[in-house]
Formats: C-alpha cells, structure tokens, sequence
C-alpha cells in the first residue's frame, strides 16, 4: 500500500486540528489533478468541477475514518471515480470500463461485466424518482432558508451554476466575487444538500454516497 507523504501527513494533522487554511492547502494542492482527471473522461467543465467540489466533500465527511497509512492521493482519487461513476450513472450512462474505487490518478482500472437483468433496470427507474423527489425538497428547502436570510449572493451564485451551468470563473466573474468564494458557496451548498437529505430518512441505498464515502 502506498503511504502517504510527509506534507500530506502533516496537512491532515492540520485539518483534523481544525487549522482553517489548511483545508484550502488541500484544494490547492490536489484540486488541479482532480479535476484533469475527470476533464479527460468528461466533455463538461462545470460537471468536472462538480465532481471534483464533491470529492472534496466526500473527503471531509469521511475524515473521521480515513486511515492515515494510506496514501491521501489515492484516497482522494478513489473518491473522485466514485463520483465521476456516480454522475455518469445519474445521467443514465454506463462508462465502458466501470471505475473502481481503487483507481487512482495513473489511470488504471479494473474492467466488470456491462450486463444488466430487467430488475435491475426497474429498480434504477424506481431509485431515480426517489432521487429526483428528494433532491427537489432538499434544494426548495435551503433556497427558502437563503431567501428568508437575505443571501442573495449565495443564491444567485448557485443559480449561474446549477441552472445556467457556468463554471466557477465565469460566475466569479459575473457576481464580482473570487472564485474561492464561489468555491465556498458551492460546498456549502452541497454540505447542507446532504444534510437535508439524510435528515429525510430515506434508506441507504437510495444515496449510498452519503455513508460509504
């Protein structure tokens, strides 16, 4: 198993000790790399940025149970294939060869069977309404919350970026705002989406992402 460096090591320690700059240290560092991973798997710079904002996500959830023998380049990256799977699943696209969670940035993948049975076809269109429905509450519930607290900012924000599909720079650019703020919004955002939506009940497997990462 690969171990992670000394700086990593070290940025972690800041992190878990609540260092408020290390954890854009991190975005800094590996940002880059992410997100030319999954621009050559995409044809869609602001759903690569998505993708890489969720990662970073995934990331400080599972902090609490990453091991520290491992290499954080690899488990960042291990993230980041499961998301980018995830959205191409959520677009009703399966990828050629599937990506397993033990991809990391050389570009190696484990290659799995592309045949699905009918049931599990139904059950994807049955798990897709769900998510449609839980999404929609969640999304309606924290734009009211924003409403009701004058954070127009915030929400014109993800508005250029959910609904027009602009990418960070470009809504930065449009708002006045850096595109570390826009980057801030948007993890906000995606952080009290998955609040919202673990507060709803549904069962694990509806959104597995929120507990396996």
């Amino acid at each position: 198993m690969k171990r992670p460096s000394e700086i990593d090591q070290h940025l972690i320690r800041r992190i878990r000790n609540g260092d408020s700059d290390a954890w854009n240290d991190l975005i800094g560092r590996y940002e880059g790399r992410l997100l030319a991973f999954v621009d050559s798997r995409l044809s869609n710079r602001a759903a690569s940025e998505d993708i890489v904002q969720e990662t970073f996500v995934g990331f400080l959830n599972s902090l609490p149970n990453y091991d520290g023998r491992r290499s954080l380049e690899s488990y960042l990256f291990s993230i980041c294939a499961y998301k980018l799977t995830d959205h191409l699943r959520r677009e009703g696209r399966r990828p050629a060869i599937p990506l397993s969670s033990g991809a990391d940035s050389s570009g190696q993948w484990q290659i799995t069977g592309s045949a699905r049975p009918a049931s599990s076809i139904a059950r994807s269109v049955e798990r897709k309404r769900i998510e449609e429905e839980s999404l929609i509450e969640a999304i309606d519930s924290q734009v009211k919350r924003w409403q009701e607290r004058g954070d127009w900012s915030k929400l014109m924000c993800i508005e250029l970026l959910t609904v027009r599909g602009l990418p960070n720079k470009r809504a930065a650019e449009i708002l006045e705002l850096t595109e570390q703020q826009v980057a801030n919004f948007k993890f906000d955002f995606i952080s009290r989406l998955r609040t919202l939506i673990k507060k709803q009940g549904l069962a694990q497997e509806v959104f597995p992402e929120l507990y396996d990462d």
